[in-house]
């Protein structure tokens, strides 16, 4: 229930904060372009914001530049969070060790399960499912390490997701302004005036430059993070191997030290047989 309140209350603040970095970036390009637009009037030409979003229309407006505010927002959070520092810190190695010669199994375990990092968690699954077998041990730490690396792979397949689909979404918007710029062909007999023909052409255009502008970096920051998080893991893997034995070790003293001493078995006393020299003659007869 708790784990269940907390997902809940994390995606109420993902959603909060995604409708707060649209609003920024719509509120931000108006400001922006509110000075340009009376000294723009004069010469009759048009703002950057009339250029590049009123005139793509709707498939630029509900589409592609909420598209391109979760692109950002997913972007930030990864360089957050997919990094050395967080998933294979320096000292994981003499975090993941020194504690097991003092703890318990299980508050060792505890102990590990608030870090987060790649070795950590994969030793107290470890620990954890291994029981003190060696092979055990080796075997759930593999698996938790490949866990932890598709759970993250997964994560950043959102980013691939929007880079694929962002260009169909513009071209999509390239083929909708071409079918109403030949729309205003036929209304107009066959010779329409240039006026007619630029909302098409902008319409097409516009689409074309958002989608290509949220694919590019989208699909760059995926194969940068894709690439990262192989190499962490691998390194991860390499360092769990070293550390796995050792924390075996000290948590198998520690279980010795823990036990308490048992108190050696009395032995009964050792009786004497009586040989046939010492019967008395008295107890022989």
């Amino acid at each position: 229930m708790a784990e269940r309140t907390t997902n809940n209350k994390s995606l109420l603040i993902r959603t909060v904060v995604l409708a707060a970095a649209f609003i920024a970036v719509v509120a931000g390009m108006v400001i922006m372009t509110r000075g340009e637009t009376s000294a723009n009037q004069s010469v009759g030409t048009q703002t950057f914001l009339e250029q590049f979003v009123i005139s793509g229309g709707p498939i630029v407006w509900f589409i592609l530049m909420p598209a391109s505010v979760v692109m950002v927002y997913l972007a930030v959070q990864y360089l957050l969070t997919i990094r050395r520092a967080v998933l294979l810190p320096g000292d994981a190695d003499r975090e993941v060790v020194v504690p097991a010669g003092h703890l318990s199994a299980r508050e060792y375990i505890d102990s590990l399960g608030g870090r987060g990092d790649f070795v950590s968690t994969a030793v107290a699954r470890s620990v954890s499912h291994g029981a003190g077998d060696w092979f055990k041990m080796r075997d759930a730490c593999f698996e938790s390490l490949q866990e932890q690396a598709i759970s993250l792979v997964r994560k950043i397949e959102w980013l691939n997701l929007i880079g694929n689909v962002s260009p169909m979404v513009g071209l999509f918007g390239t083929v909708f302004g071409m079918i109403k710029l030949f729309n205003s062909i036929v209304t107009s007999g066959g010779q329409p005036a240039p006026a007619q023909l630029a909302g098409g052409i902008s319409v097409a255009l516009v689409t074309t430059f958002w989608g290509l502008a949220i694919a590019i970096p989208a699909l760059a920051l995926y194969g940068i993070f894709r690439n990262r998080i192989e190499i962490l893991a691998n390194e991860a893997l390499a360092m769990a191997e070293e550390v796995l034995p050792k924390v075996r070790r000290r948590l198998i003293a520690q279980q010795k030290q823990q036990l308490p001493e048992q108190p050696l078995p009395m032995k009964p006393p050792i009786r004497k047989k009586r040989s046939a020299e010492n019967i008395t003659p008295s107890a022989a007869q």
